[in-house]
């Protein structure tokens, strides 16, 4: 399966552009101060780990400068029934490395404590490893936090300024835990405390796992030169403002983001796909082989059908929509962009492989629309293009509409995104109805595989 993006042509032609030749490989870079490896939203999609922990390695021996890697946020997966019963060893063992590479920092995401219910235990471990961690996020039952929300991380000659932010959507936290959480509001609290913290500093990072919507307010407040880090939304962008880059990374291992500080002040960033054949390191594709075949039962490994060929992220959800629109007669079929991980890969799909392609089950939802209600709605979906970025609102719907002239039309979308339609369709006066007989999962696997 291959990372494909409606850009990827050009994120291609960008990667190449960057392969060193092996004359040059350990030679120092002039004009830059330090080089960020950054990822977010990993959900122990274990299909390239091992591949991306071989391309830090290949990033940090081939420029001889300092460099950090950023982890921002949800490296765990409740949902991976192999990371469940594993105590998620892969991702541990992924971690552990990493530290090995370059200083490693952490912002604590809202899927961190997926597999361990205690967050403080989560961070705990982390820095046991030799991994920096930061966050917003309170412990509600001692009134710390579970990490300071900054930290200094010396580079060379230089020393880099590292913020954590995290999402105060409570209700995408693991349900054990949501009483022992204090999360403020990332905006406010940017607005109350970010000068402050970032006070004196040299280089700045800001890792946040609040989404577009929340970053969008919090980027002016950031001094020029400064490197955001975006997650939460598993979108895949670069934004310039000034000498300033923000950046979304993508999400289930698929890519990696690789951001430079430049001794002109600037910051500039480049996007690298991580293919399924790509050089992996075999210490870790060993484990993970050897995980899987351990932990998987034979009704997770029964092949549900075929998909024909290989899809993107995006394009696996817009064909999903119509899929869903399809069984149930509708005129528009609508999913919210979390509830996939990954893009469907070409071949017989297996019950574990399709569980990371769709994430939740649940009941689908009819509405009966406006036409210029759907135009609305369809307008901000899809947001996998290019697109500006005030346009973008984070939590976002992958969907496909039919030719028609009837007006209202009928449109269908999931439970989750019915009960949350004022962050999905941007409205609340939507009157859903259930399409009785019909769920996520049956309907989606109907659309993309064949028996």
């Amino acid at each position: 399966m291959s990372f494909v993006t409606p850009s990827r042509r050009r994120l291609l032609q960008l990667t190449g552009a960057t392969v060193l030749a092996p004359a040059l490989v350990g030679m120092k870079q002039a004009g830059i101060a330090a080089r960020v490896l950054a990822v977010s939203d990993l959900h122990s999609a274990y299909e390239r780990t091992a591949q991306l922990l071989s391309a830090f390695q290949t990033e940090v021996r081939s420029h001889r400068v300092p460099h950090i890697i950023a982890i921002n946020g949800d490296i765990f997966e409740h949902g991976n029934v192999v990371a469940q019963r594993s105590a998620g060893v892969i991702d541990w063992t992924f971690l552990s490395a990493l530290p090995q590479i370059a200083p490693t920092v952490v912002n604590l995401g809202n899927h961190d404590n997926d597999l361990t219910p205690d967050l403080a235990d989560v961070v705990t471990r982390l820095r046991g490893l030799g991994i920096h961690v930061v966050s917003t996020i309170g412990n509600a039952r001692t009134d710390a936090g579970y990490a300071e929300p900054s930290i200094d991380i010396s580079l060379g000659a230089r020393s880099l300024r590292v913020v954590g932010i995290a999402t105060n959507a409570l209700n995408t936290y693991p349900k054990m835990s949501r009483d022992q959480l204090s999360i403020p509001d990332p905006a406010e609290w940017a607005h109350a405390n970010l000068a402050g913290v970032l006070s004196g500093a040299d280089l700045v990072i800001v890792m946040s796992h609040a989404g577009v919507t929340a970053d969008r307010n919090i980027l002016p407040m950031l001094p020029d030169g400064a490197l955001m880090v975006g997650g939460h939304n598993h979108l895949l962008f670069q934004h310039r403002q000034g000498h300033s880059a923000y950046v979304h990374t993508g999400s289930w291992t698929a890519a990696y983001t690789v951001a430079e500080f430049h001794s002109d002040g600037s910051v500039t960033a480049v996007s690298h796909p991580i293919a399924l054949d790509a050089p992996s390191s075999p210490r870790l594709a060993d484990l993970t082989a050897a995980t899987l075949a351990g932990n998987l039962t034979q009704e997770e490994r029964a092949i549900l059908g075929v998909s024909p060929r290989g899809l993107s992220l995006g394009d696996t959800g817009r064909h999903i929509a119509a899929g869903l629109a399809q069984m149930a007669g509708a005129d528009a079929g609508f999913i919210g962009h979390t509830t996939l991980g990954m893009g469907a890969p070409a071949g017989p799909v297996s019950r574990y492989v399709f569980d990371s392609i769709v994430r939740f089950d649940g009941k689908l939802m009819i509405a009966a629309v406006s036409r210029a209600q759907l135009a609305s709605f369809m307008a901000r979906a899809n947001q996998d293009r290019p697109m500006p970025l005030a346009d973008r609102n984070g939590d976002f719907l992958y969907a496909s509409a039919m030719a028609s002239t009837a007006d209202p039309v009928r449109i269908v979308t999931t439970d989750w995104c019915a009960t949350n339609q004022d962050e999905y369709f941007v409205t609340t006066d939507l009157s859903f109805a259930e399409a009785a007989g019909l769920t996520v999962k049956a309907t989606a696997a109907a659309a993309l595989l064949q028996a």
